[in-house]
């Protein structure tokens, strides 16, 4: 079983303030209020009788491999420059 101070430390490891998910991803804390407010971005969800917005890290983990995976430049089958060549049609006479 683990200490209350090394319990204590995995469960703010797992879990991610506004601010602190920010750090993680390299971006602003209001970034991702304006895409939580669109439902768009990372999941999250309230925490606690004061409701404070939390990110799983291993939830901002998986959203960073979708964004790789959804970028044509990381996925190459996604790259327009991979596809086979297509010939025109040439209007019949």
């Amino acid at each position: 079983m683990l200490a209350p101070a090394a319990s204590s430390a995995a469960v703010r490891a797992a879990f991610l303030t506004v601010k602190d998910a920010a750090d993680y991803l390299g971006l602003s804390p209001h970034t991702l209020y304006v895409w939580r407010h669109r439902r768009q971005g990372p999941p999250s969800f309230r925490m606690g009788p004061r409701g404070r917005v939390m990110y799983r890290r291993e939830a901002l983990d998986a959203w960073i491999r979708e964004q790789e995976q959804a970028d044509s430049r990381s996925n190459l089958a996604l790259n327009p420059l991979s596809a086979d060549p297509q010939q025109r049609s040439r209007p019949s006479a």
